[in-house]
């Protein structure tokens, strides 16, 4: 009796995605042509209640074509929310020194909150928030929210200094019962066709909007140009810094050999002092061996001529 032949599983058929939103050019893009998902998103990320934002600012909307081939462009979104500065970013890349840099870009938005005359007691609670697609922490949690507080009393300093992270790498797969800010956070962490289609299922309404939108502006034509300079820029910067690399590493391997052939020079004028004395030493056993012969030849010629 033959054995059935057993089902096999379904390979997955899942389309991965071209882009996903960790790409910083179709992130600002996305949240500059639909500020109502990004004041969505902003409630989640800081929980708040979305109806209770008054005022809702994008700064820095603008996304030139030339500002695409500057050297180190940085796309982030700062926002003026009821009288708060945020700074909300993606990070890809752990270039080891992130938290440095989260605080230097805290402090110049923080400063850039006074204007001229006003005392300091008017700066604004300046938040930064990067979302990031590496582990940076130890801890098992992918959200850490910092301030400035006393190591012992755990005192809060002010309430005015606050970087949140968001770890995508630690974040649990999103289902029926995952709340606004898993869901979001599983947009910005999605990389396939399937795993949109489910964000849909299980996210509602603002997810379908959402989702949406990304497919939207990640096929317009604004889009592919604007990550054509971004892609040109990143070459060229790579391309600039191999060249300083290599032109460096060239400097260095002339400076080094110059170094070999002076040695090598010295080693040469070395070893025809080292020939010279050994001539002149063997002249100076010569004439003592000589000489040595002479007085032992005289002092034969004494002891023969004594009576």
């Amino acid at each position: 009796m033959s054995k059935p032949k057993s089902k096999s599983t379904p390979k997955s058929t899942s389309t991965a995605l071209e882009y996903t939103l960790t790409n910083d050019v179709l992130f600002k893009m996305l949240f500059r042509d639909y500020p109502d998902l990004l004041k969505h998103l902003v409630a989640e990320l800081l929980k708040i209640p979305f109806d209770s934002i008054g005022s809702f600012t994008v700064k820095n909307p603008e996304m030139p074509p030339d500002s695409m081939l500057e050297k180190f462009c940085r796309l982030d979104i700062v926002m003026e929310v009821d009288g708060r500065l945020i700074d909300l970013e993606v990070q890809v890349e752990d270039e080891k020194n992130y938290p440095e840099r989260c605080l230097y870009h805290w402090a110049r938005l923080f400063s850039s909150g006074l204007p001229v005359g006003d005392n300091y007691s008017t700066l604004p609670r300046t938040i930064v928030i990067s979302i990031l697609a590496f582990s940076l922490f130890k801890c098992a949690g992918f959200h850490s929210e910092f301030k400035a507080l006393e190591v012992k009393r755990h005192e809060e300093l002010t309430d005015k200094m606050v970087l949140h992270f968001f770890e995508l790498p630690k974040l649990p797969k999103v289902t029926n019962g995952s709340d606004g800010l898993k869901l979001w956070l599983a947009l910005f962490n999605a990389k396939t066709e399937e795993e949109l289609s489910n964000l849909i299922t299980v996210g509602g309404t603002i997810m379908s909007q959402a989702v949406s939108a990304y497919r939207s502006v990640s096929a317009s034509g604004e889009f592919k140009e604007l990550e054509r300079l971004r892609l040109r820029a990143r070459l060229d910067e790579a391309n600039a810094l191999s060249n300083a690399r290599r032109e460096e590493r060239e400097k260095w391997q002339g400076v080094v050999a110059e170094k070999d052939a002076t040695l090598a020079e010295k080693d040469a004028t070395l070893a025809e002092k080292d020939k010279t004395h050994a001539a002149t030493l063997a002249e100076v056993n010569a004439v003592i061996a000589e000489q040595a012969a002479v007085i032992e030849k005289l002092m034969a010629q004494i002891s023969r001529d004594k009576p």
